[in-house]
């Protein structure tokens, strides 16, 4: 007779051990579905396309940059202030010396003759002896440093201010300047001696000294004689 066994009580899985395995099964699944919803893997039905963000940077013109302030130039405390310029004092005017004045001169006699004694009287003589003799003598103006006779001189060509601006001290003042010199022929002049400067601190003396050597001076006249080797006096007036 076969033998028959019925399975035992501990043998067979329990209906709650069995029930607890399932859903600890389903619990998985779920969880891992639920997982690949949240990542987007598996759309859900009816939710709507999303469309990813695009994001374009268009070259705009950049703003222009604000002005910087601007900065004030400190001096530097090494470098030494400039000197401001001194100012420059305007170099005098030349004024030379007029011809002598008539009144200067001495008068020319004149006489007064009726018809009679005109007629008579020889006038060609009278002409002659009134053109040559007191009236056409230099201007004597008192005795050279040598102890001769001290004419007023009269230029044959008067100097230029170039000839004379050249020989004036620094800083020249308004003034005038007297020299003595002796006329050598050719009506240039020779050994000239300093006499005066007004104002005395002016040096202008001196100045026509130096410039001497260019001067054209006629020789004094005597009784219609020129006396080449006399002394003449020169004056030169430096104005503002």
């Amino acid at each position: 007779m076969p033998a028959y066994r019925t399975p035992s009580s501990h043998e067979r899985p329990p209906r709650s051990r069995r029930a607890t395995g399932l859903a600890l099964a389903l619990g998985i699944n779920l969880l891992l579905l639920l997982a690949l919803l949240r990542l987007g893997a598996i759309p859900l039905p009816g939710a709507p396309a999303v469309n990813p963000l695009v994001i374009d940077f268009i070259n705009a013109p950049a703003p222009a940059p604000a002005p910087a302030p601007a900065r004030r130039a400190m001096p530097s405390p090494a470098a030494p202030a400039a000197a401001e310029p001194r100012p420059v004092a305007p170099r005098p005017r030349i004024a030379l010396p007029a011809r002598p004045s008539p009144s200067r001169q001495r008068p020319v006699d004149v006489l007064y003759l009726s018809k009679d004694e005109l007629a008579a009287a020889d006038i060609g003589a009278m002409a002659k002896s009134a053109g040559s003799g007191a009236a056409s003598d230099s201007e004597e103006l008192g005795r050279a440093p040598n102890g001769e006779l001290l004419y007023a001189a009269e230029w044959a060509r008067e100097p230029t201010a170039a000839e004379l601006g050249g020989y004036l001290p620094k800083n020249a003042q308004p003034g005038t300047g007297l020299v003595a010199c002796r006329t050598i022929p050719g009506n240039r002049v020779e050994d000239c001696i300093e006499i005066e400067s007004r104002p005395a601190s002016s040096q202008l003396a001196r100045a026509v000294r130096q410039a001497a050597w260019q001067f054209r001076v006629r020789p004094p006249r005597k009784n219609g004689k020129e006396l080449v080797g006399s002394w003449v006096r020169i004056r030169i007036d430096y104005l503002r």
